[in-house]
């Protein structure tokens, strides 16, 4: 019996090969040093204030009303009422007609309808174009569907008047992203606004993407999870609606942002039939189907949301207004201790430079680990402040040029952000007493 376990154990490599070089994760490691380490977590990306009451409200009625049937299966491709209501929604933004069953479908969280995305549309030697700095999981996700990420980044312009820089400070060379287009590439991400930059991308600069995936026959992957948070009167432009592009488009859409309420997991696509049957292929082959009750109450935050579009009393105009107050607080907070902040135009991010902490956490030579992750780590455990580093969100290739920034989250209670002033407040005086 001894020999028989002996030989037992198994020496092939158990390992899709699919999986190499992919299984490191920025948020394991930096989520588990916040957890220990932090008094104020501004690391990752979700609200530490309630969800709305409307939509609160929803799921306890869901749950405790007579329609029992809420808590079985629902269609697998999306609940009757949430896709119907978010073609709704979405004919309204696209002003174009739309087939809730075959042009909207649900998925669990926008992740999910990435990885759709990327398991249908991506194959074996195709290439896929990410705008950097990227969504730490677009990489990935590419690689394990076989495909070929080729890297575009931003550049930034820094304006010469010595003002504060601001993400649409940030931009792509014309030339450089055509020259990133082949026969081999399928598709392009977009990710507007951008995590981690809170970049709006202008109306020029979707014009020249979309150019480009007409001229060259290539779809676009639009993460558009953070459509409705974008500052200063800023709009919102959906490529999907520019010409020649709604049928060569996937939108990627989440109610975690939309509502405040990342935990609920409940994500969506919306785009053409000929894209979204192969979706939903994946889909049914996956996770099948998503929590029936939450998209419930996602529903009808979103039917009450229909009927106060574009008024004051709506969340999607309030949530916004919000953040632009707390934005503009930690912008003031980090300005005054020497970080110096990216004013982000969208999302729930802001970036800062650290170039004039160096003194604090100098340089190791020779080191292997970007000064960034290095910064963080020593800011989490002795100052009790966590952040994420900006080059976790660039290529190999690219992110040693990005070491000097790091990212924080401003979706807090004004008693988080009020902590995190206090912290590097305290900072600021023990650098120059």
């Amino acid at each position: 019996i001894l020999s028989l376990s002996l030989q037992a154990k198994m020496s092939r490599p158990v390992q899709a090969r699919r999986l190499e070089g992919i299984d490191k994760n920025i948020w394991v490691e930096f989520v588990k040093l916040a957890a220990t380490y932090s008094k104020v977590n501004l690391g990752q990306g979700f609200p530490d204030f309630p969800a709305p009451d409307f939509l609160t409200e929803a799921l306890t009625r869901a749950l405790s009303g007579g329609n029992h049937m809420l808590h079985q299966y629902t269609r697998a491709f999306g609940h009757p009422p949430l896709v119907k209501v978010l073609a709704q929604f979405f004919e309204k933004l696209l002003g174009r007609d739309l087939d809730p069953m075959t042009n909207v479908m649900v998925t669990v969280g926008a992740y999910q309808a990435l990885f759709c995305c990327f398991q249908a549309l991506v194959e074996e030697g195709d290439e896929v174009i990410i705008i950097e700095p990227f969504f730490d999981c677009y990489e990935p996700m590419v690689k394990m569907a076989g495909g070929t990420p080729v890297f575009v980044p931003l550049r930034p312009n820094p304006p010469k008047d010595g003002k504060l820089m601001s993400s649409a400070d940030w931009q792509l060379d014309p030339a450089e992203l055509a020259s990133k287009f082949s026969e081999r590439t399928k598709a392009i991400v977009l990710n507007s606004p951008n995590n981690p930059l809170g970049k709006v991308f202008s109306c020029r600069e979707l014009g020249l993407i979309a150019e480009l995936c007409v001229k060259h026959d290539v779809l676009c992957i639009s993460d558009e999870v953070y459509e409705w948070l974008v500052y200063d009167g800023k709009q919102h432009i959906r490529i999907a609606s520019l010409q020649g592009m709604w049928d060569r488009t996937v939108i990627v859409g989440s109610a975690g942002k939309t509502f405040s309420a990342t935990g609920w997991k409940v994500g969506w696509v919306v785009g053409p039939d000929r894209l979204l049957q192969h979706l939903r292929t994946v889909h049914q082959n996956s996770v099948y189907h998503c929590a029936t009750i939450a998209q419930e109450a996602v529903a009808q935050g979103f039917q009450r949301e229909l009927t106060l579009y574009g008024k004051p009393e709506s969340y999607f105009v309030q949530l916004p207004k919000e953040l632009q107050q707390k934005r503009d607080w930690l912008i003031q907070s980090l300005n005054a201790v020497g970080m110096k902040p990216i004013i982000p135009e969208g999302t729930y991010f802001l970036v800062a430079d650290i170039s004039q902490f160096k003194s604090d956490v100098p340089d190791v030579p020779n080191s292997d680990e970007p000064y960034d992750y290095r910064f963080t780590k020593w800011m989490v455990k002795n100052k009790g402040l966590a952040a994420i580093p900006l080059s976790a969100f660039y290529s190999e290739a690219h992110k040693n040029n990005y070491t000097n920034f790091i990212r924080f989250c401003f979706a807090k209670e004004d008693a988080t952000l009020k902590a995190a002033n206090d912290i590097l407040q305290k900072w600021k005086q023990e650098k120059t007493s």
